[in-house]
C-alpha cells in the first residue's frame, strides 16, 4: 500500500504540475497583447491561496512530502500568474483584485498560519488546516464556473482553456485515488468534486467547440464585408444589386471549410471592386 501511495503521489505530482503550468500559454498571450481581455483573475487568486495552504498542511504532516512538493511549485507559479494579471488588468478590475489578494493571500493566510502554530497543537491543528484546505480546493475547482456560464452565454469556449479542464479531471481522479489509499479525506473529498466539475467543463467544451468556430467564422465574414465597403470611402459604393448578390454568396459560404471560405471571399471582394462604378 505504501508503494501504491508513492506511485499515485508521484503521478499526481506530475499531472498537477502540468495543470498548474497549463495557463502559461494564456499568460503569454496576456503579456503579448498587454491586456487580460475577458479572462477572470479569480481562479488564479483562489488557487494561490489553496496551494499555499496545502503546502502548509503538508509541512504539518509527517508523510506530507508529496503534498509539499507539488503545492509549493504550484504556489510559486500562481504568484507569477497573479502578478501578470495585476499588471495588465483594466484599472477597475486591478484595484478589486489587489484588494482581494491582500485580503486572502496575505492577511487570511497569515492569520491561519499564526493561529495554527501558536494556539493549536497536534491533530486539532491538522484538522483545522485540513478543513480549510478542503473548502479552498473546492473553491479552486468551482472558480471556473464563471467561465462555464460565459461559455454557455457566448456559445464560445475562447475563455475556457481546454488543457486546464483536461488536467483538472486527471488531477482530481489521481489525487482521489491517492487519498483513498492513505485514508486522507481532506485530500479525497475536494479532488473528487474537482473530478466531477472538470468532467462537466470538458463536456461543455465538446458541446460548444464547433459553435465557437462558427461564431468566429461569421464575425470574420462580417468583418471582411465591412472592410470591402471601407475601400470605397470617398467614392461611390457598389450598386444595391451587387450588394445583394455578394451578400447571398457570403451566406452560402457558411457550409464551406475555412480555407475555401477565405479563397471565396477574396475572389468575391475583388470582383465587387472591379464591378463597382
Amino acid at each position: 500500500m505504501a508503494s501504491l501511495s508513492l506511485i499515485l503521489g508521484i503521478i499526481g505530482n506530475v499531472i498537477a504540475m502540468l495543470m498548474f503550468a497549463s495557463p502559461i500559454k494564456t499568460f503569454k498571450q496576456v503579456v503579448k497583447k498587454k491586456s487580460t481581455e475577458d479572462y477572470d483573475g479569480l481562479p488564479y487568486i483562489t488557487t494561490l491561496l489553496s496551494t499555499s495552504l496545502w503546502t502548509f498542511y503538508g509541512l504539518l504532516k509527517t508523510d506530507g512530502l508529496l503534498v509539499v512538493t507539488v503545492n509549493g511549485a504550484g504556489a510559486a507559479l500562481h504568484v507569477v500568474y497573479v502578478i501578470i494579471f495585476l499588471i495588465y488588468a483594466p484599472q477597475t478590475i486591478k484595484i478589486k483584485s489587489v484588494k482581494l489578494v491582500a485580503a486572502v493571500n496575505i492577511a487570511f493566510l497569515g492569520v491561519v498560519i499564526t493561529i495554527s502554530l501558536l494556539a493549536l497543537k497536534g491533530e486539532i491543528r491538522i484538522t483545522l488546516v485540513g478543513l480549510l484546505c478542503t473548502g479552498l480546493t473546492i473553491g479552486m475547482y468551482a472558480a471556473p464556473l464563471s467561465a462555464m456560464r460565459r461559455v454557455i452565454a457566448m456559445k464560445s469556449v475562447k475563455y475556457m482553456p481546454f488543457f486546464l479542464s483536461f488536467f483538472q479531471v486527471l488531477n482530481g481522479g489521481v489525487w482521489s485515488a491517492y487519498a483513498l489509499v492513505v485514508k486522507d479525506y481532506y485530500i479525497g473529498v475536494p479532488n473528487g468534486i474537482g473530478f466531477i466539475l472538470g468532467s462537466i467543463q470538458l463536456t461543455l467544451y465538446v458541446m460548444y467547440k464547433n459553435r465557437s468556430r462558427s461564431v468566429e467564422l461569421e464575425k470574420g465574414v462580417e468583418s471582411m464585408r465591412k472592410g470591402s465597403y471601407k475601400l470605397h470611402k470617398g467614392t461611390s459604393l457598389p450598386e444595391a444589386s451587387i450588394i445583394r448578390q455578394y451578400t447571398q454568396n457570403i451566406i452560402k459560404t457558411r457550409s464551406l471549410a475555412p480555407f475555401e471560405l477565405e479563397k471565396f471571399l477574396e475572389r468575391d471582394v475583388e470582383t465587387a471592386l472591379n464591378e463597382a462604378p
